[in-house]
């Protein structure tokens, strides 16, 4: 009975401990993962780079289309006397809560880009480790004529990815930039330029995160074209009309009556109507050309691949299209302008992979298009070595052989076993 009592309390000591240990495993699960990722684990990593840029554009087309662009009023801090939303503003509470929540978004969004790079810095390719481990077992295995593969290849690592690691840095960097460039917005009262401009600095950042997602899935290998000159001169033009499009778009939204606030400077050089034949023009002239790249690729036989992603780019500009006619003829409700922004982040990420799947760089660790690996071709060079010593052997085997059949057929013919040579004391005797 005085066991039990003893028990309970160091169960009751334990308990609390339990889940702290568990929260600190998972920790330490985490930190591994990004300190010593896995090639899978890079490509993982990066795609959260990707979906945390590209989230950028539709929580600030939230704050801008609610008209929650002064909901803070200063920055960093949200107002003059607190770094939350709390206090006033002028604006209603929501409005401090929308562009507040934003602010912690884009908060999460760089930490998430700091460990992207983190985890490019620290990344090493995995083949590479891989072709060393396997080379010190072969010089093990003649050296001492044993197999040592775990014990000489542990603790190697492979090379760091120079490519991944720039790629990687653009993401913090440019997201530290559009947080400045917000800054500017707000101390400005939503100067229509800058307002634009914080925008359009998403595009370059997510340009680069796609670039190191698609980058983790390829070899640091020279690029080898898969279709002709001109199909990829059609998709970087592609590529140009897009980035304008999206440019026009700020103008259109700048001019409107959603600029972000409701007394706030617009755009006074076009008008509404003018601004928005512009970028519709613009957005046929990329109709035609996309469906031009469809057709090219579907004609050059290109890989099913980027024809699959030739078509998706074709079929979300032609739904840019019909949501844009459709807010305009409707008077611009918000939450439709929403959908045609945040639809801007599917399109640019579409028409970039395309690009990328028009030509080839290999799978990590295998050697450049059109190049042969070097680990195969000596091993190759070993097995026809050993091939030839196994002839030669073979040969030596097959004249002994012979050399004997022969002595067997002179006895044969003489009646006379034949003098086997002597040696030792028998031969001087």
């Amino acid at each position: 009975m005085s066991a039990q009592p003893a028990a309970e309390p160091a169960a009751q000591s334990a308990g609390p401990a339990a889940p702290q240990r568990a929260a600190l495993a998972r920790a330490r699960h985490w930190a591994g993962v990004v300190l010593d990722p896995s090639a899978l684990a890079m490509r993982r990593i990066a795609l959260a780079g990707v979906v945390a840029s590209a989230a950028i554009i539709p929580t600030g087309a939230a704050v801008r289309l609610s008209q929650s662009g002064l909901g803070c009023t200063n920055w960093p801090k949200c107002t003059a006397t607190s770094l939350v939303a709390a206090g006033a503003s002028g604006d209603p509470l929501i409005h401090r809560w929308i562009e507040f929540g934003n602010r912690m978004i884009t908060a999460v969004i760089f930490v998430i880009a700091i460990a992207v790079f983190v985890a490019a810095w620290r990344f090493r390719d995995g083949h590479a480790r891989a072709g060393q481990d396997g080379g010190q077992a072969r010089a093990g295995q003649a050296r001492a004529g044993q197999t040592r593969a775990g014990q000489d290849g542990a603790g190697q690592r492979g090379s760091r990815r120079r490519d991944l690691v720039w790629l990687a840095s653009a993401q913090p960097a440019g997201i530290a930039i559009q947080a400045g460039v917000g800054g500017i917005v707000v101390l400005t009262k939503l100067a229509p330029f800058w307002v634009s401009l914080h925008y359009l600095a998403t595009i370059p950042v997510l340009a680069a995160a796609v670039a190191l997602h698609v980058r983790c899935t390829e070899s640091a290998a020279r690029g080898r074209p898969l279709v002709p000159r001109l199909v990829r001169l059609v998709a970087l033009a592609l590529v140009a009309v897009v980035a304008v499009m999206f440019a026009a778009g700020t103008l259109v939204t700048g001019t409107g009556p959603l600029a972000g606030a409701r007394s706030v400077p617009r755009y006074h050089f076009l008008s509404l109507t003018a601004v928005t034949q512009l970028h519709a023009d613009i957005g046929w002239a990329l109709g035609v050309l996309a469906l031009a790249l469809a057709l090219m690729l579907q004609l050059v036989n290109a890989p099913a691949r980027a024809v699959r992603l030739s078509w998706l780019v074709l079929g979300l500009i032609g739904l840019q299209g019909v949501i844009g006619y459709a807010q305009y003829f409707s008077g611009l409700p918000a939450g439709l302008v929403w959908v045609h922004v945040a639809n801007t982040a599917l399109i640019w990420i579409a028409v970039l992979r395309l690009t990328f799947a028009l030509r080839d760089r290999g799978w990590p660790g295998e050697p450049a298009p059109g190049q042969p690996d070097a680990t195969i071709a000596q091993t190759g060079s070993a097995q026809i070595g050993s091939a030839q010593t196994g002839s030669a052997q073979t040969g030596s085997a097959q004249a002994g052989s012979a050399q004997a059949g022969s002595a067997q057929a002179a006895s044969t013919v003489t009646g006379q076993p034949i003098a086997k040579p002597l040696s030792g004391d028998a031969a001087v005797r």
